[in-house]
């Protein structure tokens, strides 16, 4: 297939190194420099400062991996153009801005991807595919944190500015958190929490707390923070008859690994197994692929623009929460 790119930075580059054999025809980014740079390493691949003239390229598909600020906007023109989109997460900067690109997807019966590229990490396959065969017994909770310590001069960047972010933490990779709790539990009716901000000096949160609850009576508790000094990802799930605990996405976040803890009949110290997932990060590359297979069989993809709303949603809910509780102080 045919893809334009729209969107050149970090996580751009990850995507076009993951194409699986697809052909880049097209790169855009408001920095021309960083298009030109990354159209070079694709034959045939032209660099444009303008996304629109990379969309109305001869292109079967779009991925934007741009500023939130844009994300919504270009997947709306890409769609109404005709084209299926992979755009990254949160998908936009709030529900109000996603809503018309559902309904715009719907009429013109496209794809559209959510980068929830978490789905596809194998430790979180393996969990869920020991989940669906039911060894957990019926799940109980979940509890899950995931974070990374900032940089020098990160309040100075674009995720600082929430005109551009719409949020910080919770919205950067507590959605990430919010979205694989919904892949477990389901959707959830109940949503408590706080964001705050405790060391960053920019307009946005840097930690986020969230308490969330379905119908069912299962419960998520997550934590997203820019202030854990050691990165970390720890992903544990609870069932009646055993326990899971995914750790670490590889690179500075460790080497990731899934524990399966067995609950015996007679309690005690539970037998345990480990499997470890060493080398490099593939989940954007089995992302992509399952993307593409839902194109070609015109399929629901696992992680779409319905789940990026709902996680969106319960992120809203806690920016409310923080909202009133200043109001009324």
């Amino acid at each position: 297939m045919r893809v334009a790119l729209i969107g050149c930075g970090l996580i751009g580059n990850k995507r076009a190194a993951a194409l699986n054999g697809h052909c880049l025809v097209a790169a855009a980014d408001v920095e021309l420099h960083r298009a030109e740079r990354l159209a070079a390493r694709h034959a045939g691949c032209r660099a444009f400062a303008d996304w629109r003239e990379a969309i109305a390229e001869e292109v079967d598909l779009v991925i934007v991996s741009t500023t939130n600020n844009m994300l919504a906007e270009i997947t709306l023109a890409a769609v109404q153009s005709g084209k299926h989109v992979l755009v990254e997460k949160p998908g936009a900067r709030h529900s109000a801005e996603l809503e018309p690109v559902i309904a715009a997807a719907t009429r013109a019966e496209v794809v559209v991807k959510v980068g929830f590229n978490h789905r596809f990490h194998p430790a979180l396959l393996k969990a869920r595919e020991i989940v669906n065969a039911g060894q957990l017994g019926r799940l109980m909770f979940i509890r899950a944190r995931y974070g990374h310590g900032g940089r020098l001069g990160m309040e100075k960047e674009w995720r600082g500015n929430p005109a551009l972010s719409g949020g910080g933490e919770m919205l950067d990779q507590g959605v990430h958190l919010i979205d694989l709790a919904r892949w477990f539990l389901g959707d959830f009716a109940q949503v408590e929490g706080r964001v705050e901000r405790f060391f960053w000096d920019w307009q946005v949160e840097d930690n986020g707390f969230a308490f969330l609850k379905n119908s069912g009576g299962q419960v998520a508790w997550l934590h997203a923070s820019c202030t854990e000094w050691k990165n970390i990802f720890s992903f544990e799930i609870y069932g009646k008859t055993g326990k899971l605990h995914v750790e670490g996405l590889g690179g500075s976040y460790g080497i990731e690994r899934l524990s399966f803890h067995q609950m015996l009949p007679e309690m005690g110290p539970p037998p345990t197994t480990i499997w470890e997932y060493p080398g490099e990060d593939l989940s954007w590359s089995r992302e992509f692929a399952h993307f593409i297979d839902c194109i070609r069989g015109n399929q629901v993809p696992n992680g779409n623009l319905h789940d990026a709303l709902a996680a969106m949603r319960i992120v809203q809910q806690l920016y409310d929460q923080r909202r009133d509780c200043n109001q009324k102080h």
